[in-house]
């Protein structure tokens, strides 16, 4: 539901949902005979402010979509909103996976879409992948080709034969998309050398990697800002509206800004401003170790249909996932660790990764992923000016720089 707010003779329709609320004490800009608008210069207005499209968020999608909206349109000034210091949401907070999926996260897919609709999110993480890294180089992603491996444990049996029955299945797909022979392939005879334990099974994706993600944002914020694409932080979107000639969007700290097209891609957040979305946040914890001396292994291992994934990262092991433990209490926008979820992934440290060394935790954090009933991401025309590119389904590394451009297009389309 959104209640309805007057200004200046404009109805904006303002979010009430999740942590939302209209209350006048936490969104003063919405009740103006308390609080002031800002006052903003001329000089100020006249360089940042007249936008042709505000994009909000300067995540993955909201970079791409400007820096593919640019690239067809030079002369577009384009505006983009983030109201964290850096992006709130997964694009900063990832694991660093260039991946498209492993095969028991294909199998669980099978079971709500059909086998094409799986093929198509497979092509659209290929893909996506391959553009982001045509957009920028490998040096600046950090890129690795290092494969990965999905990890079967003593208890898993039966999940390991649900997967391995599609292994040539799915390989003769994989191979007609990317040219690639024999993506997935057994590899139980490397158990030891990695040197897990209480683990049965292995299965090698050849076509996977790893990247630096804070290398990857930089460099995908420096591009955009080279393009002459204004990039503002700490500015959340409270509300917009739209009539015959223009979007307005209210601000928390610029106030109402005019523009004549607006794009929302804030992913997990995105209920926010369109509740009436099938998106719902999860929270996706990781922590990331302090340097271990001789780790056995190096690239990307996908546990549990996807819901565990590690790293390393040099010699640290980065460790994420465990939501399909609670996940009622990790869909939420709350970027705080839990303590059920962080000693789930230090018990499988201890047992089944690196067992029989010691370990201390360096860091601990979340992000916020956009789920919903599918792993299908939304693309689409809310109102005649406004639209939007979210639920990236946990997949915004592989698929974010595909929508950002998919976007754009649309955008373009409906240019009045």
């Amino acid at each position: 539901m959104r209640v309805a707010t007057t200004f200046s003779g404009i109805r904006f329709q303002t979010p009430n949902s999740h942590n939302r609320t209209s209350d006048p004490a936490q969104y003063p800009y919405f009740y103006r005979m308390n609080t002031p608008a800002p006052t903003l210069s001329f000089w100020e207005t006249s360089t940042w402010l007249r936008p042709d499209v505000i994009i909000v968020g300067a995540g993955i999608v909201g970079l791409s979509a400007a820096i593919h909206l640019k690239a067809q349109r030079p002369d577009k000034r384009i505006l983009v909103l983030e109201r964290g210091s850096l992006p709130t949401g997964a694009s900063t907070k990832n694991a660093g996976f260039a991946c498209f999926g492993s095969l028991s996260e294909i199998a669980a897919d099978l079971e709500s879409l059909s086998e094409e609709a799986v093929l198509s999110l497979l092509h659209m993480r290929w893909e996506g992948l391959q553009l982001l890294r045509k957009t920028l180089s490998d040096e600046q992603l950090g890129y690795e080709a290092t494969g990965s491996y999905e990890v079967f444990t003593d208890q898993q049996e039966d999940l390991y034969q649900k997967s391995i029955q599609l292994l040539d299945r799915f390989n003769a797909h994989l191979h007609q998309l990317t040219g690639i022979a024999s993506i997935f392939n057994s590899a139980d005879d490397r158990i030891e050398a990695l040197g897990f334990a209480n683990v049965r099974h292995l299965i090698l994706n050849t076509a996977e990697g790893q990247i630096n993600t804070g290398s990857m944002m930089n460099a995908l914020l420096q591009l955009a800002r080279s393009q002459n694409i204004t990039v503002l932080n700490g500015v959340s979107v409270q509300a917009f509206s739209e009539d015959e000639a223009t979007v307005k969007v209210l601000t928390d700290t610029l106030g109402e800004l005019q523009c004549q097209q607006v794009l929302i891609a804030t992913n997990g957040f995105a209920a926010q401003l369109l509740p009436e979305l099938d998106v719902q946040p999860g929270r996706a914890q990781v922590l990331i170790t302090d340097p271990i001396p001789n780790l056995k292994f190096q690239g990307c291992f996908h546990m549990d249909e996807g819901y565990f994934y590690f790293r390393n990262v040099g010699n640290r092991i980065l460790f994420g996932g465990g939501r399909n433990l609670d996940k009622a209490g990790e869909t939420t926008y709350s970027h705080q660790t839990t303590s059920r979820i962080q000693q789930a992934l230090e018990e499988y440290l201890r047992n089944v990764i690196i067992p029989n060394t010691p370990f201390t935790v360096s860091q601990r954090w979340a992000g916020t992923l956009g789920l919903g009933a599918t792993r299908l991401p939304i693309v689409r025309q809310i109102q005649s000016r406004v639209f939007c590119a979210v639920r990236m389904g946990g997949m915004g590394v592989a698929i974010g720089s595909l929508i950002g451009k998919d976007a754009a297009a649309l955008l373009l389309s409906h240019d009045q």
